[in-house]
């Protein structure tokens, strides 16, 4: 980890959110409270051979009126989603057009390329054998940098400005890289978060490896994190910005303080591509400890990555139990009511969890019946508890074996 004198403190002042269970930070966190589920059906994949259609259900954001033509044609679908969250996140860390003009910020984002663009311009070019008639923004919303190429010229923004790439730890990868920045004095205020596009194209190649939950039936029960008859995740997507600045930056612009980043662990499994292993998560948690500098029995709430499969979800539970012993803080996977959200996840499990640590609650774990040998050994509820929060700790976890853990303080 780097460390060193005078290190900065890197505080939240402001958080936007576009899901399944909410367009806002208010709806979102009523969905919560309630534990409802934002998961339904899509009769589009069965037409198109998916062998389950189950879906985090996400509306499109209608930008017409809101940003100019040019401004909307370089936005793919999760660029879109982005937009709409980091409006928000703005205004609630009250940031200006004319403050992001006259000052550096920057912006680091987690998310993939937009699949259903490249999808799209291939079968102009095939159909019609005209590379012209693709469109100017296609290549915009194709690209993986998408989203902060689009943002950083919509706001105008003159600091870091590049797309962090770790599949479904992305989010918290982004946040975390833009915590070290500020931490060591390289930047002041970062605009980080994570998107993920909901469309069919985007998720069949997950359909194909039959990574996805077959209960159809009930929608709403299909997304089932440590529960012993978990069949595969639900995917699902949206946006969310977070705000991140150094502590004396927020107070200098006299901005509410909403928590603090304490502490940000990462590794790689250095194993399998697509099978998580338990030593890989340990060692994220634990450089999260060290660079937070806290013993674990300081957390009072863990957002675990579990996303609903079978050996993932077990060998997070074996490593969660293994780094915090006999002590057993709350723990859910928000993904039980949203599904898979992907790149987008670990920014918007950030956001579940600080919600949560503002209005003093822990959402259940909906869908979690019976834990299974490894489940077992945590503290995980399925009813809403009402409980203080002053730590918490988010996993993210992602293809390739990469790992990110956050911890983060209430500020009061």
């Amino acid at each position: 980890m780097i460390s060193g004198k005078n290190m900065n403190r890197v505080v939240i002042t402001g958080m936007g959110i576009y899901s399944c269970i909410g367009k806002n930070v208010d709806e979102v966190k009523q969905s919560l409270y309630d534990g409802k589920s934002g998961i339904g059906i899509d009769p589009e994949r069965k037409e198109i051979g998916f062998r389950s259609s189950l879906t985090g259900i996400v509306e499109r954001p209608d930008l017409k009126g809101v940003l100019p033509r040019r401004m909307r044609i370089g936005l793919a679908e999760q660029g879109e989603y982005a937009y709409v969250a980091t409006e928000e996140a703005l205004k609630m860390a009250d940031i200006d057009m004319d403050y992001l003009e006259k000052n550096e910020v920057g912006i680091l984002y987690g998310n993939d390329s937009s699949a259903k663009a490249v999808i799209e311009s291939v079968d102009i070019v095939r159909e019609k054998k005209d590379t012209t008639l693709i469109g100017s923004g296609s290549i915009f919303q194709g690209m993986n940098s998408t989203v902060t190429m689009n943002l950083a010229v919509i706001y105008k923004l003159k600091g870091i400005n590049c797309t962090v790439s770790g599949a479904c730890a992305s989010g918290s990868h982004a946040i975390g890289l833009g915590y070290f920045l500020i931490k060591n004095g390289l930047q002041s205020m970062i605009i980080c978060g994570g998107a993920q596009e909901v469309n069919a194209y985007s998720m069949g190649s997950f359909d194909a490896l039959s990574a996805f939950s077959l209960l159809e039936s009930s929608p709403h029960e299909a997304s089932r994190p440590f529960d012993k008859t978990r069949d595969g995740l639900v995917p699902s997507g949206g946006a969310a910005t977070i705000i991140i600045e150094s502590y004396e930056s927020a107070v200098r612009r006299g901005a509410n303080i909403i928590a603090e980043l304490i502490g940000y662990g990462f590794s790689s499994n250095g194993e399998h591509i697509s099978v998580p292993n338990v030593d890989g998560p340990v060692r994220s948690l634990r450089m999260a400890f060290d660079d937070a500098g806290i013993d674990v029995d300081k957390i009072d709430y863990v957002n675990a990555h579990a996303t609903s499969t079978p050996v993932g979800d077990k060998n997070e539970a074996e490593a969660l139990a293994e780094v915090f012993g006999k002590y057993k803080p709350y723990v859910t996977s928000t993904k039980s009511q949203t599904g898979h959200e992907c790149w987008m996840a670990g920014a918007s499990e950030l956001i579940y969890s600080i919600i949560m640590m503002k209005n003093s609650f822990i959402a259940p774990n909906i869908n979690f019946t019976e834990g299974d040998e490894s489940s077992s050994k945590l503290n995980i509820p399925n009813k809403r508890v009402s409980k203080k929060i002053d730590y918490l700790l988010s996993n993210s976890f992602g293809f390739g074996g990469t790992n990110a853990t956050l911890i983060a303080k209430n500020f009061e």
